[in-house]
């Protein structure tokens, strides 16, 4: 049996969806991170200075301070809606296996205990003064490990093989995973996802796909023909991928958190998120889901494996009704 789920990016999202709901938000920063914390990260880091710190957009700080950057050798650092730690540097300035170490001694020497953002971010960047541009291939993410188990955990040691494609596994710092597929874009996420399909060996497979594109490329940076074109790409693909599934495989289809690019602004601005649940038998409304653990109950039960987390399976279309938040 194997079952796919594509889906956006976010890190409590993520969480839920593997099945585990947070005691404690995870801190976010809207006026910036304290100066103490700033402070620590210039010392344990060796730089004498840094740029930003504050909430932001990351191409817009970049454009915004890109050419201090480049005068000064300070890397930029922000945050967003989200609870995350970024670090931008232009790459012939701070060349990436400096930013990455940069990006670990933030996350195991700073961003803890209280500070223990949900993720710190590499976010490289290359070009010159007004155009400037993410690498989003080298984007690289730092997370918390999680607290307790997981669902791709429990499938892993009740031998079910668990395979991470895109940015899904540096999510949960890698935990839960028996194979991690990094991939470019959304198209190379399809690319990969299609590969892994099609070299069914009868094995039980839970297969989780990440495709940032709508959220990283698109959704925060309100591009909206970029968005359609994003949307009408993986709609062309969804027949391969149905068609790659093994006789008994189900695909779920959702996104963690809604971003409409049409809404001004460029933080997560829905609060529904489409739910498609594909399991080959007659089509029928599940309903509107109480908690995104519903996907996480879902596949434990596909698979047969015990998982006590709160949550509804979907399995064969089964309705809940209620509201998602």
């Amino acid at each position: 049996m194997k079952a796919v789920s594509p889906g956006k990016d976010s890190t409590t999202g993520h969480w839920e969806l593997a099945g585990l709901r947070l005691e404690r938000a995870f801190p976010t920063y809207p006026d910036g991170f304290p100066d103490q914390l700033i402070r620590r990260f210039k010392s344990l880091a060796g730089v004498d200075g840094v740029l930003g710190n504050r909430a932001a957009s990351g191409t817009e700080i970049v454009a915004e301070l890109g050419d201090e950057h480049v005068k000064t050798g300070y890397p930029i650092v922000y945050t967003s809606a989200d609870s995350v730690f970024q670090i931008a540097a232009h790459e012939e300035v701070i060349p990436l296996e400096r930013l990455y170490r940069m990006c670990e001694i933030a996350r195991d020497r700073i961003c803890i205990d209280e500070h223990a953002v949900g993720r710190v971010i590499a976010r490289p960047f290359v070009g010159s003064s007004g155009a400037y541009e993410r690498v989003s291939s080298n984007r690289k993410d730092y997370s918390v490990e999680p607290r307790a188990e997981t669902l791709q955990q429990a499938l892993l040691t009740r031998g079910v093989e668990t395979i991470s494609i895109g940015k899904v596994g540096d999510l949960f710092g890698g935990v839960g995973f028996s194979r991690i597929v990094s991939t470019r874009s959304n198209a190379d996420g399809i690319a990969r996802t299609l590969e892994q399909l099609r070299a069914d060996d009868g094995t039980d497979r839970f297969i989780w796909v990440n495709l940032v594109d709508f959220d990283q490329e698109f959704g925060h940076r309100n591009d909206v023909e970029g968005f359609a074109r994003a949307l009408e790409e993986f709609d062309q693909a969804v027949p391969s991928i149905l068609d790659a599934l093994p006789q008994d495989g189900q695909m779920i289809i959702t996104a963690d958190h809604g971003n409409d690019p049409t809404t001004p602004g460029t933080d997560h601005s829905r609060e529904y998120v489409p739910v498609l649940y594909y399991h080959g038998g007659a089509g029928r409304d599940i309903g509107t889901r109480d908690t995104f653990n519903d996907h996480a109950a879902t596949v434990a039960e596909f698979f047969k494996v015990p998982f006590e987390r709160t949550g509804a399976s979907f399995l064969n279309g089964r309705p809940v009704a209620g509201n998602l938040r």
